[in-house]
């Protein structure tokens, strides 16, 4: 070639590039998170279910996003059939691939600073470090920073699977009937008609006992209990406390109330906790309306002799129901109402009258059988009384004030200890079996009687044997009358005293002899009649009130209005 040819074709060759770049040259076409995975080749699977669940807008959307993208092999490496179902279900396959984004561009020296990172699909993903390896939950990073205008991809070797949806769980009653260790107690809540509450909202803590707690039961002791529904219904509610108490607060506790009414003792040894002698076995069971706590034996709620031998301060009774022979009576079913009175009330005795009535088993059985109310009598009920009839057969008054209540003169200083067989409340005296006139001293509504009584000097003749019935005018009867008549009255003892034994009939009669009479021949010498009028019983013209309050000489009835004898 000649030199002419030479520089020709070098000024043709700088002459053409130039005149090329000259022409403006046309921007790059934007590629999008899809569009780099399907170029790529290696995550043929992966854009084919971003389509099935209609996500593929999304990620070529403008982002940012970060994609862990597993590989087809990733996919391929999934249980049999698993892909298949996951395609075929849409919102799960959905929820998969939004558990491979994170909402911001994160980079790979981003990603190794941190723990975990919130996904798309809600859930946490776990990002950990180990000898230069990156791994998201367990899979493992083996490309980063795979760049796309609308973000970032990170290849990874395993399909992630956001963590399963706890179940929420269901009742206390259906955890136990899923529990076959507690199919037992599922028949005794049935038996005793406390499986709808058990279901109820709560919250509700449970001291489970397993079928073989049941088991361990004395011989024939489960099949009575579940013959007898009100006794069981008893024992079951001594096993559930309210509120939702985690083992952690349990073992703070000394001691919890139970729905029954009796407290659990709590105890903490050598790690293990026992619910009185029972020993947790498992813990924090959650229901949807509490907590169950699964314990190794049944427990039962503690008799009334039961609560006394643990209270130091009963010990004085405890030894009296010994020498009456009464402790198998108390520890018995009930149920009974008892007046307790503590050590300080029985030292306020004369030590030779205490050692006395110790020793004569038939008195110390009757003033002990006269702290005793046949039934379950909470204070609530206990303060409504007039009067109770004991099981010693006489009756005790009960009177109720805005700051105290008291029983025959005895105050209640305690009230409701819950036992098995009934309830304890606790007063500062021991009461007596009470005559007439007692009685009537100890009722708040019968203080203008008992003056006038007084006055009258009568306060003997209604403490002598008797028997006596009295119709006695309650306070408001005595205010009703005339102004001044009172005041005649307690000024004219002869006066007084006949009006006062126009009230008092020879015998016991009691409510249902009353009302089979006409008339009553009272100790004044003149009769009162009787009426009745539907449920309405009239002295005269008083109605009666109340009846049957019986003291060791006879009986009171109490009556709205003061009855005046007819004149000479």
């Amino acid at each position: 070639m000649t030199t002419l040819n030479r520089r020709l074709t070098a000024t043709l060759a700088l002459i053409i590039p130039l005149a090329c770049s000259s022409e403006e040259d046309p921007a790059p076409e934007a590629q999008s998170i899809v569009d780099v995975a399907r170029a790529d080749g290696r995550f043929t699977t992966l854009t084919q279910a971003l389509g099935a669940a209609g996500l593929t807008a999304t990620l070529e959307g403008a982002g940012p996003f970060t994609v862990f993208a597993p590989t087809d092999a990733a996919f391929s490496a999934l249980p049999a059939g698993a892909l298949d179902a996951l395609l075929a279900d849409t919102d799960a396959l959905k929820a998969v691939l939004t558990y491979h984004v994170l909402p911001r561009r994160v980079s790979a020296a981003e990603v190794v600073g941190l723990t975990t990172a919130t996904t798309v699909q809600g859930d946490d993903i776990t990002i950990s470090v180990t000898d230069g390896q990156v791994r998201i939950n367990g899979a493992l990073v083996i490309q980063t920073d795979v760049a796309a205008d609308n973000g970032i991809i990170h290849v990874i070797d395993a399909v992630l699977t956001p963590p399963e949806e706890e179940e929420e769980p269901g009742t206390i009653v259906d955890v136990a009937v899923a529990t076959p260790e507690l199919s037992t107690l599922v028949t005794a809540l049935q038996t005793a008609s406390l499986a709808e509450t058990m279901a109820s909202p709560g919250p509700f803590t449970v001291f489970a006992p397993t079928n073989a707690a049941f088991d361990a039961l004395p011989a024939g002791a489960l099949d009575a209990l579940l013959a007898d529904p009100a006794a069981l219904a008893k024992v079951l509610s001594y096993h559930v406390v309210e509120g939702r108490v985690d083992a952690a607060q349990v073992a703070g506790l000394a001691s919890a109330l139970t729905l029954q009414g009796a407290a659990v003792e709590i105890r903490v040894e050598a790690g293990e906790v026992f619910i009185n002698d029972a020993k947790v076995i498992m813990t924090d069971v959650q229901a949807s309306n509490g907590i169950v706590h699964i314990i190794d034996a049944v427990i039962t709620p503690p008799t009334i002799v039961d609560l006394a031998l643990k209270n130091p301060d009963f010990s004085t009774l405890v030894t009296a129901l010994q020498a009456a022979e009464l402790v198998d009576t108390l520890a018995g079913p009930g149920p009974f109402t008892v007046f307790a009175p503590t050590n300080a009330a029985f030292e306020a005795i004369p030590q030779a009258d205490l050692q006395a009535l110790l020793a004569d088993k038939a008195a110390l059985t009757g003033v002990l059988t006269y702290h005793v109310v046949p039934g379950d009598l909470r204070a609530a009920a206990v303060v409504e009384q007039r009067a109770l009839t004991t099981a010693q057969g006489t009756s005790a008054i009960i009177a109720a004030g805005a700051a105290e209540a008291r029983i025959n003169g005895a105050r209640i200083v305690a009230t409701d200890i819950v036992a098995a067989n009934g309830v304890i409340h606790v007063i500062d005296a021991v009461i007596t079996p009470s005559t007439v006139a007692e009685l009537a001293s100890y009722a708040p509504e019968l203080s203008t009687l008992v003056t006038a009584v007084g006055a009258a000097d009568l306060g003997d003749a209604l403490s002598a044997p008797g028997p006596f019935t009295v119709f006695a005018p309650v306070d408001a009867a005595f205010d009703a009358l005339p102004a001044g008549t009172v005041d005649a009255l307690l000024a004219d003892i002869p006066a007084l005293t006949d009006v006062l034994t126009y009230h008092v009939v020879a015998g016991a009669v009691t409510s249902d002899q009353v009302v089979g009479l006409s008339q009553a021949t009272t100790l004044q010498g003149s009769d009162v009649a009787i009426t009745v009028e539907g449920d309405a019983v009239k002295i005269n013209d008083a109605q009666v009130l109340a009846v049957d309050i019986l003291g060791t000489n006879g009986v009171i009835h109490l009556i709205d209005g003061v009855l005046l004898p007819p004149a000479p």
